[in-house]
């Protein structure tokens, strides 16, 4: 309003013309008070306040041009995607982090609810903070009826990588900052893991993730998506190693038909015992680091979406085959060491492990919520020649392509 006062009293000024001369007069103070005129008054008093008005804006502008832009440590940042996701709730426009966190925290519910009518029992339910942002929700069930272990975590942590961390992510991804001593980044996941009563039902291991490090003014600077599904029998079922590779593969080629034998080779080789020389099961899909280089973030979410909820169509009817089965103490004996063998590559091996155990303030046991509640090394043990047992080691050594 002051800007257009300004712009009438000025127009209404007399001008000079370029023929006329300017005259200065000296500034001379009258002895005698002038005529009051209210009208002249309130004109004065609003082409003073314009005139200021218009110094203020120039100097607010003039100021938000040269100074800094805020810089958000993590925890800053954590407060904010807090107050945000409080105060206008998530929408297609959001931060993808947010969006990908309300995508796999409504993927839990679904998966805890489906996995309790198997069961019988309930999951205990911890939430958990870290000190300078996030958290998570680990969703546990122990000695139940039909799982005598099962978890399916959320884990969100808000952190900063040090330099050598820098370089050493700079290795998959060139975008990633290259300057400065420490990187803040924001790392998202869900990972599931479900470890039978029964042998002849086969544990299954899960994991969705997200990844992005931050410019200092909080938006994102580098990211990328991780996960993938595979099956660990003790006992091998073709027709379940068939139906589980098959869901995944249909969820894979909704994208991109080479999607699936890329990332069924990349679980073969990643989910390997290399020091027994054998996989760790039957495999199923994984990869890692899939950022700009190979598609965009809305269609890269839109696969992670699909890949996730093909997991209980790809479980649920083999557990149910396979939960009630008679088996015996020497197939129970079987289970055990072949446990023993997934604790060996979860604690030698496995990369989310080993990340989760060095970042500061981690959660140690929603970590090693991976681990079977039982298992067993014996010395020299080999299974019998021609055998169900032998079978799966000659399998595990030499992986198949199942559809």
């Amino acid at each position: 309003m002051a800007r257009r006062q300004l712009c009438r009293l000025a127009s209404a000024r007399p001008r000079l013309s370029q023929s006329q001369p300017l005259r200065l007069h000296p500034l001379r103070r009258p002895f005698t008070s002038p005529t009051h005129n209210p009208r002249s008054t309130r004109a004065q008093s609003l082409f003073v306040a314009a005139i200021g008005t218009l110094c203020l804006s120039s100097a607010a502008y003039y100021a938000m041009s040269v100074q800094k832009p805020t810089k958000f440590d993590a925890r800053s940042l954590a407060e904010l995607d807090e107050r945000t996701k409080r105060e206008q709730g998530i929408t297609s426009e959001s931060p993808m982090r947010l969006r990908m966190e309300e995508f796999i925290r409504e993927q839990q519910r679904d998966i805890v609810y489906a996995l309790e009518q198997v069961d019988g029992m309930r999951f205990r339910e911890d939430t958990w903070s870290r000190p300078n942002g996030g958290g998570g929700l680990s969703c546990v069930l122990q000695e139940g009826n039909v799982f005598e272990k099962a978890g399916v975590n959320i884990s969100v942590v808000y952190g900063t990588l040090p330099k050598p961390a820098m370089a050493k992510m700079r290795e998959n991804h060139k975008n990633i900052a290259a300057d400065g001593e420490t990187l803040d980044f924001y790392a998202l996941g869900l990972s599931l893991v479900l470890h039978p009563r029964n042998p002849m039902a086969p544990t299954v291991h899960l994991n969705y993730r997200y990844f992005e490090t931050m410019r200092p003014d909080g938006t994102s600077q580098a990211w990328w998506f991780g996960g993938g599904s595979d099956l660990t029998p003790s006992y091998l079922f073709d027709e379940d190693a068939v139906h589980f590779h098959k869901t995944l593969k249909e969820a894979c080629d909704k994208h991109d038909k080479d999607y699936y034998p890329r990332f069924k080779k990349w679980c073969d080789d990643y989910f390997s015992n290399k020091h027994r020389g054998e996989s760790r099961g039957i495999g199923g899909i994984f990869f890692d680091d899939l950022d700009e280089t190979v598609a965009d973030s809305e269609n890269t979410f839109a696969f992670i979406q699909d890949c996730l909820k093909s997991f209980l169509p790809s479980y649920l009817p083999i557990i149910e085959k396979r939960k009630d089965m008679p088996y015996t103490e020497k197939e129970k004996e079987w289970q055990q060491v072949r446990r023993g063998r997934y604790v060996e590559f979860n604690l030698v091996h496995d990369r989310g492990t080993s990340f989760g155990l060095n970042v500061p303030g981690s959660r140690v046991e929603s970590i090693l919520m991976s681990l079977p509640l039982t298992a067993s090394w014996r010395y020299m043990y080999e299974p019998e020649a021609r055998s169900r047992e032998q079978r799966l080691v000659d399998v595990l050594k030499d992986p198949k392509d199942w559809v």
